[in-house]
């Protein structure tokens, strides 16, 4: 029995993306942890915490699409083709919010906000619109003569959307747990109370999910599973 590389690929891009998700996922959660603390000290302690890994988290983004690149390039193609705006978008904030950790140490105490603002909007538009991005392609990419068949704004739809803004609660709760385990006092403390209305939110979430997604329509599934 030979060895199927399709599936190796598949088990290695599906390894890369859960490891992006849970590794840089609590570093946006920081990033939009940030408006519930004014203080400097607390921000400075937050933004430490995750200063030593946050650039080699983003690595594993890397991995899965250069993994998809090179052992799937026509469903890189679709995906990309379809996906073109909101992944763009993604990678605006991941730049934002690369700049504020870099600009943040080195500004000028009365310059700090303006790279507070950077890390929380891009922490905010990368998560919103990888959020987007896995549901538009759960909700299902049209594909004809093996190309991408739709338009360039079928991602604006309630299922993608609402995904993306599930996983902003997601990504945040995630934040809230990173701190716990990275820091003491009060701050731990404050963590506590924010993570469980957040914990409570994403269960909630979670249930919708189960009962709107597009994969519970037979039609739409069919056409997800369907083969160019």
């Amino acid at each position: 029995m030979g060895i199927d590389l399709s599936l190796i690929w598949a088990v290695i891009i599906i390894f890369g993306i859960m490891m992006y998700v849970v590794m840089d996922g609590f570093d946006l959660g920081i990033g939009m942890l940030y408006p519930f603390f004014k203080d400097s000290g607390d921000r400075d302690v937050m933004m430490n915490t995750v200063a030593p890994v946050w650039d080699g988290n983003e690595t594993w983004l890397v991995l899965g699409g250069a993994a998809l690149f090179g052992a799937f390039p026509l469903a890189y193609a679709v995906v990309l083709s379809a996906l073109y705006l909101p992944l763009i978008f993604m990678l605006v904030g991941l730049i934002f919010r690369g700049v504020a950790f870099e600009f943040r140490f080195k500004a000028k105490p009365a310059k700090q906000h303006i790279w507070d603002k950077a890390f929380i909007g891009g922490s905010l538009v990368a998560t919103f619109f990888q959020g987007v991005a896995l549901g538009a392609f759960i909700e299902g990419i049209p594909v004809e003569n093996r190309s991408f068949a739709g338009g360039s704004l079928d991602w604006i739809a309630p299922f993608p959307l609402f995904c993306g803004l599930a996983l902003i609660v997601a990504y945040t709760l995630l934040g809230c747990t990173w701190l716990i385990m990275k820091t003491e006092g009060r701050l731990q403390e404050r963590m506590h109370d924010l993570a469980r209305p957040l914990a409570l939110v994403l269960l909630a979430i979670i249930g919708v999910v189960s009962l709107w997604t597009p994969l519970a329509h037979a039609e739409i599934a069919a056409r997800w599973f369907s083969l160019p």
